[in-house]
């Protein structure tokens, strides 16, 4: 087939011509429809607005506007993007600014150096986070001794602490009753045995009328107590095995009513050996 050249009407001559090779095509205020390729070898330019779909490629130096996204596997853009339906990219992005909601799952690795937040941050709460440990600084006679996450252990026999609620509380240490006094247990057999909690209390009161025997249960190794025997009445009263005294029998406690001992005791050994106290009498302060 031979080559063709469009026709061109020349209107000073009056002619219908070929289109000379090295001549342009003017098509002002005409349209050209129903093309199906167009191929050139140099550039087009486009005064215009250029409507297109389903591109693959596009090299420009300007702005882009897409109505439903933009995938780039360029290395790189530095340019002003606007996609309505989002963007995906398979390169470095560099951008100026950025605005909308950015979730940290996504962000597969780099850094956000000069990351933005909003003026008034939402209110936190505590009260479901767990693990958490609080440091707590001890002083010792005003020196201090240490700091971090502490365990405060309380080996006084009567010592007792109220149990935290969550979040921040106040605790409550109290001894022997309370205020720091020594705690006070008392008892008042007739013609019966009486025992001491010696893990309740330091100080026991025993007012006793007939015959009566005094034993002990608890305790702890080097606990010190005191025992004040207080006659209500005619009274004699004995003490169990566990009392050991340097003469190596109880002592004589008076009978008469209204007479007061003090019985001063060491715990020395408590257990499956048996209970051992080291006791001291002092007597009748009738």
């Amino acid at each position: 087939m031979a080559n063709r050249f469009p026709l061109i009407v020349d209107s000073s001559a009056l002619q219908i011509k070929e289109l000379p090779a090295s001549d342009n095509l003017d098509l002002a205020n005409s349209s050209i429809v129903n093309v199906v390729d167009i191929t050139a070898t140099g550039n087009v330019s486009v005064g215009g607005t250029l409507t297109y779909e389903d591109v693959k490629n596009v090299d420009s130096v300007g702005l882009i506007t897409a109505r439903t996204g933009i995938e780039i596997g360029a290395t790189g853009i530095a340019a002003t993007l606007t996609a309505a339906g989002g963007a995906v990219f398979t390169g470095v992005v560099t951008a100026t600014s950025f605005s909308g909601n950015l979730n940290a799952s996504n962000l597969n690795s780099g850094t956000i150096p000069d990351a933005r937040f909003p003026a008034t941050l939402p209110a936190v709460s505590g009260a479901n986070l767990t693990g958490i440990l609080a440091g707590v600084g001890i002083q010792s006679g005003g020196t201090y001794i240490g700091s971090g996450a502490t365990t405060i252990n309380f080996v006084q026999s009567g010592l007792t602490a109220t149990v935290p609620s969550a979040g921040v509380s106040t605790i409550t240490i109290a001894a022997g009753g309370g205020g720091g006094s020594i705690s006070t247990e008392a008892a008042t057999p007739s013609n019966a045995v009486a025992t001491l909690d010696l893990s309740a209390a330091q100080d026991h009161k025993v007012t006793s009328t007939g015959i009566c025997t005094i034993t002990c249960t608890g305790g702890t190794e080097g606990e010190s107590h005191t025992l004040r025997i207080i006659n209500s009445g005619i009274s004699t009263v004995g003490f169990s095995t566990y009392f050991l005294f340097p003469s190596g029998n109880s002592p004589s406690l008076p009978t008469a009513s209204g007479s007061i001992s003090l019985i001063s005791f060491t715990v020395n050994r408590v257990g499956a050996a048996g209970t051992q106290l080291l006791a001291g009498a002092s007597l009748n302060f009738s």
